[in-house]
């Protein structure tokens, strides 16, 4: 008989729901309040939704191009990450078994998860400088060589499940290993891919650590993140636009969970049942 969830799980879950919808609600009514509203109280709902904030945050110098930086940044990295983690996870769970060289490989990457950013990120903004990669396209690179440790892990325990068998057939009949990997293999990855994409295009959007430290100089290499962190230190009493600001930089994110729900659910439970 399976034991039902005792009354401290009730509790424990309250208390987090509590905790996620509490600061959303804030930011949402806050958002939507003109500053008079807001000195008066700010938990009460708004009398009416009032637009404007939205209106000058959109207007302010630098908020489009932010925007432009944050896709550029969010699009170019999953497409790298497409390109190159699958290929090179690919080459490793095919090899490791043959050649030590693969296996070490394996090992060496799986060791760089557990490194945490705290450590690497000043050698790593040194490197970044010395390459003339404080910028966004150089910042695109970084978050493509970053997303390798731990893609290469989850891509190679899902391709372990790929039968071998299916490469030999191509094979045999004269295919490239190139074309084998393209056509036959990494079609069969379409789960997977999706698990990563998923998580690291929410990274990429969100990141707030490393565009700070490598893009915080040049207002034209601002993401939107850094753009409200800037924003914020500038209006530090408007938390009317400094919340709508926030809502601006959620809201393509919301937009793709709502139209794109079922593949996400997809794509993370198939990833994680079939790795």
């Amino acid at each position: 008989m399976k034991k039902k969830p005792g009354i401290f799980t009730y509790i424990f879950l309250l208390c987090g729901c509590v905790l996620i919808i509490f600061p959303m609600y804030l930011a949402v009514i806050t958002a939507f309040k003109p500053t008079e509203e807001l000195t008066k109280s700010i938990f009460s709902f708004p009398t009416s939704f009032y637009l404007g904030n939205f209106q000058e945050v959109i207007q302010k110098s630098g908020f489009l191009h932010s925007v432009i930086n944050t896709v550029f940044v969010t699009v170019v990295s999953c497409l790298g990450v497409v390109l190159v983690v699958p290929l090179v996870s690919y080459a490793i769970a095919r090899n490791m078994d043959k050649n030590r060289y693969y296996k070490y490989l394996y090992y060496f990457l799986l060791i760089g998860i557990f490194v945490p950013f705290q450590v690497k990120m000043m050698p790593l903004v040194q490197v970044m400088s010395n390459f003339n990669m404080l910028n966004v396209p150089g910042i695109a690179v970084v978050y493509i060589a970053s997303a390798v440790c731990e893609g290469v892990f989850l891509y190679v325990a899902f391709i372990h499940g790929v039968p071998g068998e299916l490469e030999e057939s191509a094979y045999m009949d004269g295919a490239g290993t190139l074309f084998t990997y393209w056509k036959i293999i990494f079609p069969l990855l379409k789960p997977m891919t999706a698990t990563v994409l998923i998580m690291d295009g929410l990274w990429y959007w969100n990141d707030f650590f490393l565009p700070l430290l490598a893009l915080n100089k040049t207002p034209d290499n601002y993401t939107l993140t850094l753009f409200i962190y800037n924003f914020k230190s500038q209006t530090t009493v408007n938390y009317s636009l400094i919340f709508a600001g926030l809502l601006l930089a959620m809201l393509p994110i919301m937009v793709m969970y709502v139209f794109l729900q079922k593949q996400i659910m997809g794509g993370l439970v198939n990833g994680a049942v079939k790795g």
